[in-house]
């Protein structure tokens, strides 16, 4: 981009109020044209307008440097140094400036200004010095610390007048005193940093008024420079920073118009602002967000889409581009095209990482699993895949059977399919023929929760329980699968193995294979763990092994008999 591009695109950016922007269009056509004099200028104008006036009176001194005979570069010389309080220099900068433009207005008001500002007394509060003071006394290093008196310190640093506001104020006295060396009647050095609740003011209740000629006398700060709103632009130049300007007064008023839900007339308002000016893409991403409220989603996704391409051709905020993006995935969840609000929230935490259009992504997978999941159901497919299960398990290809009965699931799912449980029941047959007894329990647990009453349930996870040497807890799931069905010779049977079994480990004639590895298996469960962990039951087992006839008195008790029979059920302990 030419120097001269950069330079109207600073101009545009300075008429429209957004300094900052200004400065960098400056910089980059300073890069490009170092030896042009009215880039400094136009740089030294941002930096006043920002208050950055070091950085204004460097620049303006290069502008001078660079063209000695041209008067405009002596009222930047002139503001940089009315900015600093240098009111002297400023003066000697206005009437270099009038020696080469006599009649230059600017320059004769500038120059006004800074004798008038010489002629009155400074702000003493804004010396450095005073910080200076404060710092090197103790005392004047605690009031620092106190927010309430930083607000003071402040506002009387931008306005010395506001001083008589603050008198009362012990803390106000002892800083007169630091840095000012004015001596004034006040309370004890305690009382100035510790102030009262009521705002500071802890004076005697015998305390006479101070006469008026008592107070310190602080001459009002010279005003601000205002901004020097004359840049050096071409006709077309002040035409378009003018249309600019004119079009963020219509974006403005859209905003207001969207506040109070008038969408006609925000939508107006953005459409003008758009012809006014269309190198902003907010215009955009506002209207956008009329048509999302007016549920018109393609036309929001179209403007989404052209905001983007307009923030990447002019490097907006990364920010920008992503809220476009995130606002267009907001649309396309609206449409119900779920796959390409998924890509446009990706495509925004790709610009910008932020929380909400995350929580957005999230629940919109969340939301096309779930519409994947409901499409997939076909009850007669469900229908087909069970009965090759129900082949593949007879013919004792269980692992076919279980991808079967998997699918049968996922086209037929127990919201869908009241028989579903049997499902679940024929899974967990599969897994203990596989071995796969963790998996075969949960899918038993599954049948039981959705049939509680379907007593071979309870047989498919007491045998799982059985295999898994827990046969105490295989005791149990038959206990209950009997309450159901008493004459379930299944269930009577299996509960009769594994009354056996413990039988067979309590009595010691297991062989010490088997001991150490069902002591593994039920020293890993968490309720065995939690009876060891006991200390009452720590002192039990002691008082077994040291006095075993002194210790049946623990018998007698239900609970700690309950638990020395689950140790005795897990092989942890044995009776003989």
């Amino acid at each position: 981009m030419s120097a001269d591009e950069l330079k109207a695109k600073g101009n545009t950016a300075f008429s429209a109020g957004n300094f900052e922007d200004a400065v960098k269009y400056f910089t980059e056509a300073i890069g490009v044209d170092p030896s042009n004099h009215v880039l400094y200028s136009n740089r030294s104008a941002a930096h006043a307008s920002l208050k950055h006036y070091t950085a204004a009176l460097s620049d303006a001194k290069k502008c001078v440097e660079l063209k000695p005979d041209w008067a405009k570069g002596y009222s930047r010389l002139g503001a940089a140094h009315y900015g600093l309080t240098d009111f002297a220099e400023a003066a000697e900068a206005y009437e270099k400036g009038l020696t080469l433009d006599p009649s230059n207005e600017q320059l004769k008001s500038g120059l006004s200004e800074a004798q008038a500002a010489q002629a009155r007394p400074r702000n003493p509060f804004a010396s450095p010095e005073v910080m200076r003071k404060l710092l090197m006394d103790p005392r004047g290093k605690a009031l620092l610390e106190q927010p309430d008196f930083m607000r003071m310190f402040n506002a009387i640093q931008t306005n010395p007048g506001s001083i008589n506001m603050y008198l009362q104020d012990p803390r106000m006295q002892l800083l007169l005193e630091i840095a000012l060396g004015l001596k004034m009647s006040r309370p004890s050095d305690s009382d100035a940093q510790h102030p009262s609740a009521n705002g500071g003011a802890a004076h005697s209740r015998h305390e006479e008024p101070k006469p008026a000629s008592t107070r310190a006398e602080v001459a009002k700060p010279a005003p601000e420079p205002e901004p020097v709103p004359d840049m050096d632009m071409t006709d077309d130049e002040r035409d378009a920073a003018k249309r600019k300007a004119e079009a963020l007064k219509e974006k403005e008023a859209g905003n207001e118009a969207y506040k109070k839900k008038d969408f006609e007339a925000a939508i107006l308002h953005y459409n003008k602002a758009l012809e006014l000016y269309d190198g902003d893409m907010t215009f955009l991403t506002n209207r956008a967000a009329v048509f999302f409220e007016q549920c018109k989603y393609d036309e929001c996704i179209a403007d989404c889409d052209a905001a983007v391409e307009k923030g990447r051709e002019q490097r907006a905020d990364f920010k920008l581009i992503g809220k476009a993006l995130s606002r267009k995935g907001n649309a396309l969840v609206k449409l119900g095209r779920l796959e390409d609000a998924i890509a446009a929230y990706n495509k925004s935490l790709m610009e910008h990482r932020n929380a909400d259009t995350l929580a957005l992504l999230n629940k919109t997978e969340k939301a096309l699993k779930e519409k994947r999941e409901r499409e997939y159901i076909d009850m007669d497919l469900a229908e087909v895949e069970r009965e090759k299960g129900n082949t593949a398990f007879k013919e004792q290809r269980y692992p076919e059977a279980v991808q079967a009965y998997q699918e049968a699931l996922k086209r037929g799912p127990p919201a869908v399919n009241p028989e579903a449980y049997k499902l679940y029941s024929n899974l967990a047959a599969c897994y203990t023929k596989l071995g796969a007894y963790p998996e075969g329990i949960k899918a038993a647990d599954k049948c039981i929760e959705l049939k509680p009453d379907f007593a071979k349930g309870y047989s498919r996870k007491g045998t799982l329980q059985y295999f898994m040497k827990e046969y105490d807890k295989a005791i149990e799931t038959y206990q209950k699968g009997l309450e159901l069905e008493p004459e379930n010779a299944e269930l009577q049977d299996g509960l009769q193995r594994a009354i056996e079994a413990i039988s067979r480990f309590a009595s010691g004639q297991a062989s010490a294979e088997e001991v150490k590895e069902r002591q593994a298996r039920s020293l890993a469960d968490p309720e065995i763990q939690g009876i060891l962990k006991d200390p009452i039951m720590q002192q039990v087992l002691r008082d077994f092994q040291e006095d075993p006839r002194g210790a049946q008195k623990h018998l007698r008790t239900p609970e700690i008999m309950a638990k020395i029979n689950k140790l005795v059920a897990a092989g942890i302990i044995q009776v003989k």
